[in-house]
């Protein structure tokens, strides 16, 4: 039997080539080998974005981030895509694990404190200070064993680990202790330089982006600032035009002619720029085709996300009768 992979990300808009390199080329990967759930966790943008503004979004973001998981090739006949608000069973069981965590253990994890200090949030809300305890439900509520993360949110696996083993400590065993698969998790720094590409920095090539504004884009790209002339010595490390081209350029010796006439001072930031928007079209063009005949299939996205959530409901409610059964919650029948 093949082990189970739960990954996702939350519906806040188009997904872009930092996704991709971050995590969507691995999940292709992923789901020839695990069964595979990805959770679109439309429950946690209220954390931080609670308003009605924002959550009427949602639904177009939603739609939006399936055909960006169908261009890169996520297959839904290999694949389970489902909305984690469809299946209530979650906020049940986040219900029942918050009886099983302390605050103070909450506050110390890492990236909720990161998050809090960098959106300044002086007053977090019980949702917010939780949210961890939420993503535990979400990985268990399919039992799953593996989940695929950076090192950087490792704690928030070791978290899922800790519920796990004390629940079934008290109650008999009934969830796996879900390991955190380690990779690589690639960061793209953006198109501006200066931080990792980040659609609330706008500093992102989307993957849905088209061939003009690739082009643009590319053309606007922060270079080396010490460069002032095309016949200046420049930096090639560092370079985020030549950490892309690392990144989506297949013609590796094309890269080295780059960076060595750079280096002298024998190439212009345009060449390298127009190169690098050939090289980045020639990537995404097969990602915007396949994504284009599925936009063009109506009620696709629909039909892929009623039998995901058809899917994992029924492994959800199988999990929590069994949940129920080992506290002793099922009582009532009916």
């Amino acid at each position: 039997m093949r082990q189970r992979i739960l990954t996702g990300d939350r519906p806040t808009g188009k997904l872009h080539l930092g996704h991709y390199v971050g995590s969507l080329r691995n999940r292709v990967k992923l789901q020839e080998d695990y069964e595979c759930f990805f959770i679109i966790a439309d429950l946690h943008t209220l954390t931080t974005k609670p308003e009605s503004g924002s959550i009427s979004e949602v639904p177009a973001n939603i739609k939006e981030m399936v055909l960006d998981y169908l261009s890169v090739g996520i297959d839904p006949k290999k694949s389970t895509v489902f909305v984690q608000s469809k299946i209530q069973e979650i906020s049940e069981l986040t219900l029942l694990f918050s009886m099983l965590v302390s605050i103070s253990r909450l506050q110390r994890i890492p990236t909720l404190k990161d998050m809090i200090r960098d959106l300044k949030i002086e007053n977090p809300s019980y949702g917010l200070l939780g949210y961890p305890v939420l993503q535990a439900a979400d990985i268990l509520i399919v039992r799953a064993n593996l989940v695929p993360v950076g090192k950087d949110q490792q704690s928030h696996v070791e978290l899922t680990r800790e519920i796990a083993r004390r629940f079934n400590g008290l109650y008999g065993q009934v969830f796996p202790e879900t390991e955190a698969l380690i990779g690589d998790v690639a960061t793209l720094v953006g198109t501006d330089g200066k931080a990792k590409m980040s659609k609330s920095l706008d500093n992102c090539i989307y993957l849905s982006d088209s061939p003009e504004t690739v082009k643009m884009k590319i053309t606007k790209m922060y270079t080396d600032p010490s460069r002032i002339h095309p016949t200046d010595p420049g930096h090639v490390e560092g370079n985020p035009v030549f950490i892309y081209h690392d990144a989506f350029n297949k013609n590796k010796q094309e890269i080295e002619d780059l960076k060595k006439r750079y280096k002298k001072g024998s190439v212009g930031d345009v060449e390298v720029k127009q190169k690098l928007t050939k090289a980045l079209n020639d990537f995404l063009d097969p990602i915007r085709e396949r994504r284009n005949k599925f936009e063009n299939k109506k009620g696709l996205v629909e039909e892929i996300l009623a039998e995901g959530n058809k899917k994992t409901k029924a492994e959800a409610q199988k999990t929590l009768h069994l949940v129920k059964k080992a506290m002793g919650l099922d009582y009532f029948k009916g």
